[in-house]
């Protein structure tokens, strides 16, 4: 067999979208180029690694293991890159990092400031859900994840770098918004508006409630913080809501947060990457970057000052 690194890599990425579409997009190619590159690879094996049923691409049992391997090859080329980061010094190099979908109103300000810090590192960025997140995490592919709860079963290391409180949210003249210490059996009078199952928000508001044996009303199912915020402006219910991604509604004076008692949910953001990988030098300067910078940028207090009060969330 005569097979190329880059046939593999486009292979990995094909088979990871099933699609030769966003491939394409991810790898900076054209979608015939990808074709190309996946149908040598084929002709050189003997077998067939994909198959069309309807509309959708499929991985053939060949396929599936072929795509294995080439996992496992392309993360021995990394590693090695890594090492050698580490023998030459930070001079430059590749940082793959994906982030929870909340995360990203303050990610893009950290960025910014590491690189003009690093400029020779060439950062890859991709803000998604939590499951894709968790999907990443376990086939490999990134570097660094950075979210709100780590997965409690999965092989990883997780550092918190920041705290992730959890408010309540209300448009101005709902009339709770100039009410003190609001008892939390009052809530069970309101709707909340929540996001789609398995998000990381929704899980820490319903493990909350379970906790105290409550039950509360929930309104429309909601895909995004964007769209919990216009719904909760719109008066449509309250919503629970990172506070990283309210600063400017607060601000604009279009959301209120509300005192309830119990309330922020204290939760952290971690750094997330798999237990036993090692970190290239341009990872490790970023993971050293956020736990040491981060709070000062962001004009956060320290964690011992917020920590009387509020619960602390596990999840």
């Amino acid at each position: 067999m005569h097979l190329t690194l880059r046939q593999l890599k486009v292979f990995e990425s094909a088979a990871r979208h099933l699609n030769y579409t966003r491939a394409a997009e991810e790898l900076f190619l054209s979608q015939p180029a990808v074709s190309m590159q996946v149908k040598q690879l084929e002709e050189q094996l003997g077998v067939a690694l994909f198959e069309q049923l309807g509309k959708r691409l499929h991985l053939t049992q060949a396929g599936g293991e072929v795509l294995g391997y080439a996992r496992s090859v392309t993360q021995q080329l990394d590693e090695l890159e890594s090492v050698l980061n580490r023998i030459k010094g930070l001079s430059g190099g590749k940082l793959r990092i994906s982030v929870a979908t909340t995360a990203n109103y303050f990610i893009p300000t950290l960025f910014g400031t590491f690189s003009r810090r690093y400029p020779e590192v060439t950062v890859s960025l991709d803000v998604t859900n939590r499951e894709t997140l968790l999907q990443q995490l376990a086939e490999n592919i990134v570097d660094l994840v950075i979210m709100g709860q780590p997965p409690a079963a999965a092989d990883v290391e997780a550092v918190i770098f920041l705290e992730n409180p959890l408010v309540i949210v209300a448009p101005p003249d709902h009339p709770l918004a100039r009410e003190k210490k609001i008892s939390l059996t009052r809530l069970q009078d309101e709707v909340f508006l929540v996001r789609e199952p398995g998000s990381g928000t929704r899980i820490a508001m319903e493990r909350f409630f379970a906790e105290r044996k409550m039950h509360l009303k929930t309104g429309m199912e909601v895909g995004s913080n964007e769209a919990i915020k216009q719904s909760v402006q719109a008066g449509l219910g309250l919503g629970l809501l990172s506070q990283a991604t309210i600063e400017q509604e607060l601000e604009l004076k279009r959301l209120v947060v509300l005192d309830v008692a119990e309330f922020p949910i204290m939760r952290d953001w971690y750094i997330v990457y798999r237990r036993g990988k090692r970190l290239s030098a341009a990872a490790e300067a970023f993971k050293q970057f956020m736990l040491k910078d981060v709070r000062a940028l962001l004009h956060k207090t320290p964690r011992s000052s917020k920590r009387n009060k509020p619960k602390k969330q596990a999840g």
